[in-house]
């Protein structure tokens, strides 16, 4: 059938077909079609949509993103035809059933997932599917190599390059900003690639938004670490393993962290920019998504397996998850917190000291420290100041301010106090609360929003000292975070009163 075509401004992917003339090719909304610009030969197969008002009979509505590949002019003259199911939605169901898949059929589904063969809804079957069904080792090793295989590749002409990646679910891990200088400034390379916050207050790419630009080709980064030794780009623009950003898209409504899953997305963004040697930091605490020790070894073996079979070496660092790193939560306060420290400042302590743990662990891999002793020429790296001369750099070459200093960032001018109602120990802090109040606050978007922590656990306090300060950039985000943190109470000292029990005088 030929239609006429009509531009449609809507970021997706897809076309709107009247329903008289879907009707006449034989398709039904979810079908697929292809869809042909006789001016340029281009072809794009897309998913229809129905509609008897939007467009009318004759006309093809082409969404944004379809159009982007068709290059089609309003009124332009195009072929649709009704396209066929991809093999790919049988191997989804076959796992859907429970069954193993090849790395056949996995390469399949993936190639499908990076051409948008597969809709949404076909894609988070995917995912739920390995939710219930789990990935056994072989297929987190055909994932892995999938993802690496339909995206670009970095091939740098000299190892050892190294890399580090936090699992995540602890708020304020801002160790990237100490980890990545130091290893750069001991002659290393270490291209971090990074991720944008999805449920958290800040991702790593987000806090050094505050700095410099993060979005950068593949090749980019390669000339940027082979310059300066190292760089913090976000992964999302690099094309870079490209099916593991649709599938994290698919997963963030059902919060699902699906451990084969996990597994493959962070060492497919490792072996793709060429890393060798890796350090995998393992938060473990109540509210991570690590419960305990008995769980972070299982996951660090599993970590540990996966590289041996790739030919990269890991190790994986289990660190203590039941608090924030350091006392910022937000990226201005972050990288302020980031800033001081690499300028001199010796606190915070937990910060500081995690940092030159992780940093340490990765210059004995690469040997340029005796085991045992990477923490100590870690150390040694950050208070001479060759690790904010790195830094430097690596924002210079990223198009920031090289010369910025923690005092030149300002963050969120709308401020709230909340105080301790009552003397007593700080007994509990609750991530997954100070991470929803920090969000609610309007972090990673607002860059000025987050938390600021006054007393962490242990710390004895009396009544009206402050426990947070809540920062936002708006003042109705910050009325909001008052609410909010009214409701969660991220931070509890002993001596609250938690409940009453029975509620009111029996009758």
């Amino acid at each position: 059938m030929k239609l006429a075509a009509k531009n449609l401004d809507i970021a997706t992917r897809g076309v709107l077909l009247n329903r008289l003339d879907a009707r006449g090719i034989g398709v039904m909304n979810g079908d697929r079609v292809q869809v042909i610009n006789p001016k340029n030969g281009i072809s794009a197969t897309a998913f229809v949509e129905t509609t008897s008002t939007i467009a009318q009979q004759g006309t093809l509505g082409v969404y944004r993103i379809t159009n982007e590949r068709l290059q089609l002019e309003d009124g332009a003259e195009i072929e649709i035809r009704e396209a066929g199911r991809p093999a790919s939605l049988d191997f989804i169901k076959k796992k859907m059933d429970g069954h193993k898949l090849t790395k056949e059929e996995t390469l399949t589904i993936i190639k499908d997932v990076v051409r948008d063969e597969i809709s949404s809804a076909e894609l988070t079957a995917y995912i739920t599917a390995s939710y219930i069904n789990p990935l056994d080792m072989d297929e987190v090793e055909y994932l892995t190599r999938a993802m690496v295989e339909t995206g670009e590749q970095i091939t740098f002409a000299s190892r050892p390059i190294v890399d580090k990646h936090s699992i995540g679910g602890v708020p304020g891990n801002k160790i990237t900003f100490l980890v990545v200088p130091i290893i750069a400034a001991s002659g290393l390379k270490i291209p971090k690639t990074s991720s944008r916050a999805i449920t958290g207050a800040g991702g790593t790419a987000d806090l050094m938004e505050v700095l410099a630009s993060v979005e950068f080709t593949s090749s980019e980064v390669q000339q940027m670490t082979d310059k300066v030794g190292g760089c913090i780009v976000w992964g999302g623009a690099t094309n870079i393993a490209p099916a593991d950003d649709r599938i994290i898209i698919q997963e963030y409504p059902f919060k699902i962290d699906a451990r084969g899953q996990m597994l493959a997305s962070v060492m497919a963004k490792k072996f793709a920019v060429g890393a060798n040697l890796v350090v995998i930091d393992i938060p473990v605490g109540q509210n991570t998504k690590v419960p305990n020790m008995q769980e972070g070894r299982k996951l660090a073996r599993e970590f540990i397996d996966l590289g041996e079979r790739l030919g990269m070496r890991v190790e994986c660092a289990l660190t203590y998850g039941d608090i924030p790193v350091g006392h910022s939560i937000g990226p201005k306060l972050e990288i302020i917190e980031a800033l001081r420290v690499l300028e001199g400042s010796p606190e915070p302590n937990s910060f500081i000291q995690k940092s030159i743990s992780i940093a340490g662990i990765a210059l004995e891999l690469a040997g340029k420290a005796p085991r045992g002793e990477g923490m100590v020429m870690a150390q040694d790296l950050l208070t001479s100041g060759k690790a904010l001369d790195k830094l430097r750099q690596i924002i210079g070459i990223q198009g920031g301010d090289p010369n910025v200093k923690s005092s030149d960032i300002i963050p969120g001018e709308h401020q709230f106090v909340v105080r301790a109602p009552a003397s007593g120990y700080v007994i509990e802090m609750n991530n997954r609360s100070l991470i929803t109040l920090a969000r609610t606050a309007g972090a990673p978007q607002d860059l000025g929003a987050g938390l600021l922590l006054h007393a962490k656990k242990g710390r004895l306090v009396k009544a009206g000292e402050p426990l947070f300060t809540i920062f936002a950039d708006r003042n109705w985000r910050l009325q909001n975070a008052i609410e909010e943190g009214r409701r969660l109470m991220p931070i509890l000292v002993e001596g609250m009163l938690l409940d009453r029990v029975p509620s009111a005088p029996e009758m």
